[in-house]
């Protein structure tokens, strides 16, 4: 906590232990749920939004994306959308729950799955990298976002839509752009293109909400903006000023939220950062309440928003692949729990003492087999190279094995998604470590098949628990397609090398 608070650079550290002890409870009790991809079936959604409500939790922020049935727009659904009786009835289910779902719309970056279609094609900023809408188009994009926020205001009640807003890598890149930015500044780009949306949002009886990222790093014409407008400032661990001086943002007037994480970068396939996460939430939330933020919002990313694109010919788009995929929400269970209890409690989450508790009473498990599931999940958090595979391979192959001997005596199903997890990890480091051996010549083709061989009779083992431990909160085609993705590598490798035969 410390560390962090000095990492602020502008408050004195007494100052801010002082304010936090003072701090008012967060109005704002929320949850961002990702369903970009990784779609939760409908009966397992209303499931967690009723963990979520029994917690505290009073806000649900949805990332609907493709799911969401737009009547005017129906080309942006995908194949996994809800219907909108569905939408109607979560939506009430969760009032009757006491929690408000916000809708959140990207509108700036982050639109692949709009632009990608022909229908949208003059709104793009570049003509291939899809990501962003080109705030030169005025019009166009508030027709379709006047079109889009209405369709939302009409199936979510509560006073907010969230127009998202962040990571707009590509402002000022178009032609038109380029010259409005040296004319005016990105800052004024930016906002100019914001307050649009903000003001449909405003215009709907609602307030907007946002993304504060891009606002640190221009300020300069935030005061352009609605005052109903609320700032979400997101932050996984790093210092406060990481996208620029946070004290502009906390002396603008508006209302802020802020929003650590429980699955983000660099969590993927192959890994979670568990110790990350858990100190992300013990040092994040009580810098929110010294500050003054009315909200807290835990974020849990399915994918970074990143993706690579397939083309059937040069000019027609077959595909848009996500980059990044991490393990269901599903999975997550402990630190949710550790969320809610530190949003309740003002004084910053005891992280060792939380697991032991939840491992007592969850698991069944002595304070002495906690300590051995902490040391498990916070064993080695670091992405996997050529450099280092073989040492993270040790240390995962340690955790799985404590993992495994560790005897749940109750929730053994929630216990089995670590076990999995690690199992994962293994699997995929074991490959990096026969691919990097290949590349600097310290195996044979011929081992390197044989060991292959052994990961691909590992796969259906991995894949049938990974099915049966998410069965009930995937589709079954998603849950196919986790796992072809996840043994892509392998298998592609296998089949060159065996042709060299």
């Amino acid at each position: 906590m410390k560390t962090f608070l000095l990492a602020v650079g502008y408050m004195a550290l007494a100052l801010m232990a002082a304010a936090a002890d003072t701090a008012e409870p967060f109005a704002i009790r929320g949850f961002h749920l990702d369903l970009r991809i990784q779609v939760m079936k409908m009966p397992a959604l209303r499931q967690f939004a009723e963990q979520l409500s029994h917690n505290g939790i009073n806000t649900l922020i949805v990332e609907w994306e493709g799911t969401y049935p737009y009547r005017q727009d129906p080309l942006i659904a995908n194949r996994y959308a809800y219907t909108r009786d569905e939408i109607a009835g979560f939506v009430q289910f969760c009032r009757s729950l006491g929690i408000t779902v916000v809708p959140l719309q990207q509108s700036f970056g982050h639109v692949e799955y709009i632009l990608r279609h022909d229908k949208y094609k003059a709104l793009r900023e570049d003509e291939k990298d899809l990501s962003q809408v080109c705030p030169s188009e005025t019009e166009g994009n508030r027709a379709l976002f006047t079109r889009l926020y209405t369709d939302l205001a009409s199936t979510h009640p509560g006073p907010y839509i969230h127009i998202g807003g962040d990571e707009t890598y590509l402002l000022g890149h178009c032609e038109k752009c380029k010259k409005r930015a040296a004319e005016a500044g990105l800052s004024r780009l930016y906002f100019d293109h914001i307050k649009m949306l903000c003001d449909i949002v405003v215009g709907l009886g609602k307030r907007p909400v946002l993304w504060a990222d891009i606002a640190l790093k221009y300020p300069e014409y935030i005061h352009l903006l609605p005052r109903q407008t609320v700032f979400i400032d997101w932050n996984y661990g790093w210092p406060a000023d990481r996208f620029g001086n946070h004290l502009k943002l906390v002396g603008s007037g508006y209302e802020i939220w802020g929003a650590p994480a429980i699955r983000s970068d660099p969590d993927n396939y192959y890994l979670t950062c568990w110790q990350k996460h858990f100190d992300n939430i013990r040092d994040f939330i009580p810098f929110c309440r010294s500050v003054g933020y009315k909200g807290i919002v835990m974020t849990s990313w399915s994918t970074s928003g990143a993706y690579s694109s397939v083309y059937d010919s040069e000019n027609a788009l077959l595909e848009l692949s996500a980059i990044r995929h991490v393990y269901p929400v599903g999975g997550f269970d402990m630190l949710i729990q550790a969320f809610e209890q530190a949003v309740a409690d003002p004084q910053p989450l005891d992280v060792t003492r939380f697991i032991a508790r939840y491992a007592h009473d969850r698991y069944g498990l002595d304070s002495r087999d906690a300590g051995l599931l902490q040391q498990a999940l916070f064993t080695a958090p670091y992405k996997a190279q050529a450099s280092n595979a073989r040492a993270l391979l040790d240390s995962a192959r340690a955790a799985a094995h404590i993992l495994h001997a560790l005897n749940p005596a109750a929730n053994t199903d929630e216990f089995a998604h670590y076990r999995l997890m690690a199992d994962i990890r293994v699997f995929y480091l074991e490959f990096m470590v026969i691919q990097t051996s290949l590349n600097d010549g310290t195996i044979a083709v011929t081992d390197a098949i044989t060991h292959l061989d052994a990961l691909r009779k590992e796969q259906p083992r991995l894949d049938q628990e990974f099915i049966r431990l998410n069965r009930d909160l995937l589709y079954p085609s998603a849950l196919d397609e986790e796992n072809r993705l996840r043994n892509e590598r392998v298998d592609q490798l296998y089949e060159r090398l065996s042709r060299s035969r």
